[in-house]
């Protein structure tokens, strides 16, 4: 092989490997920045409990089933009311805990007696189907100590929400992950609302 031949295929060769790494670097660093920007901007989706208008569509177009937006209780701000009226239909038979007189569809609120006249509202989150009715009640007739939030132990966390979509409020917005509940009375937000 000429001398001439060497240097260009030396030359070819060269050129090629340095495109090859190039590329490489390029792509490297591009994969960085990206998974950089993820980490620095990782967001979930939560109801803002002050937009929320209760309208029920939670339950109906979340893709996880039951929904993964649930009721939660903000202890801190609720009246412990014999006559709650996110428990009792409005017009309930009487002031107990039969079938009848409760307004959950699922009866996932359980009443517990504290001392006349206060009761405790405890939500079981594996019967709660995020209707709102609950929380309807509560805001009509009460202080909206019960609210929606989405649980993020269940949400699948979609990037384009269906609930978002269809909520006539605007309520359902992205928050830090690191700071995903938005518990109304609690002003340590981020805590865990079970």
């Amino acid at each position: 092989m000429s001398d001439k031949k060497k240097i260009s295929t030396n030359r070819r060769e060269f050129i090629q490997k340095g495109m090859q790494v190039s590329l490489g670097l390029g792509l490297a660093g591009i994969a960085g920045f990206s998974a950089l920007k993820v980490s620095a901007d990782d967001y979930v989706w939560q109801i803002d409990p002050f937009k929320c208008v209760q309208c029920g569509r939670c339950a109906d177009y979340c893709v996880v089933s039951p929904s993964a937006v649930k009721c939660v209780h903000a202890y801190d701000l609720c009246g412990y009311c014999d006559l709650c009226g996110g428990y009792l239909k409005p017009d309930a038979n009487e002031r107990s805990t039969a079938a009848e007189n409760q307004l959950c569809p699922t009866a996932a609120i359980k009443r517990k007696f504290v001392e006349e006249p206060y009761f405790e509202y405890e939500i079981i989150e594996d019967l709660c189907i995020g209707c709102a009715k609950c929380v309807a009640g509560c805001t009509a007739f009460g202080n909206g100590s019960l609210h929606l939030q989405v649980r993020h132990d269940i949400c699948v966390n979609c990037n384009e929400c269906s609930i978002a979509r269809v909520c006539p409020a605007d309520a359902f917005q992205r928050v830090p992950a690191s700071n995903p509940y938005m518990i109304k009375g609690d002003f340590t937000a981020g805590n865990d609302p079970a």
